[in-house]
């Protein structure tokens, strides 16, 4: 079962700072590195999160996640040409998928995922977008439309976090608002004591 707080990172040298403080879902996003790194790094993430009891995530490298038997991939539209949907659901691997308009809905959900990410709700400042705000009305029609668990993204802060959950999410994908904060392990602990009443 997905957590309601779902923090993304872009390398495992934040799980020894995080983990610790009870983080029990996250997203191992890593860009521009070899594949060695890569793999590499999704070994490592994986015996830490183990070790922790938490659920590591892996962003696109679903072939590395395979290999190393994490349980769960996220996956963006260009990854769903390539990735090998027989052999992750017989392998017992989770998948979730992002998605940004209907037709990109319409695309992920003939797929089976375990969740659907929506983003992004707000202006995000984690990556260059090609997507206008999706809002809270939007997330409100998504979640009329589907029963599966809905991951909301983008631009999503504490502060905004009970709005975003009125609307229809089930878990609220951050990055920024952790990874860029003053004090990451603070606005981590703030995020998780807050999310013991959502």
């Amino acid at each position: 079962m997905l957590d309601r707080f779902y923090l993304i990172i872009d390398g495992t040298q934040w799980l020894p700072r995080v983990l610790p403080l009870g983080v029990k879902f996250c997203q191992l996003r890593i860009k521009d590195k070899s594949e060695d790194e890569i793999r590499s790094q999704v070994r490592e993430a994986k015996q830490l999160c183990d070790k922790a009891g938490a659920v590591l995530v892996v962003n696109d490298h679903w072939q590395a996640a395979y290999d190393a038997n994490v349980g769960y991939v996220h996956l963006g539209q260009e990854d769903l040409k390539t990735a090998d949907f027989r052999a992750l659901r017989s392998a017992g691997i989770y998948y979730g998928i992002s998605t940004h308009d209907e037709a990109e809905l319409d695309t992920a959900l003939a797929l089976d995922p375990e969740y659907v990410a929506l983003g992004p709700i707000y202006n995000s400042t984690s990556k260059e977008m090609h997507w206008q705000p999706q809002g809270l009305e939007t997330l409100k029609k998504w979640r009329e439309r589907t029963n599966k668990h809905l991951v909301a993204i983008g631009g999503i802060t504490l502060e905004r976090a009970s709005d975003v959950f009125s609307a229809g999410a089930d878990s609220i994908a951050t990055i920024s608002d952790v990874t860029t904060a003053t004090n990451p392990e603070h606005r981590t602990a703030q995020w998780l004591e807050a999310s013991k009443n959502w």
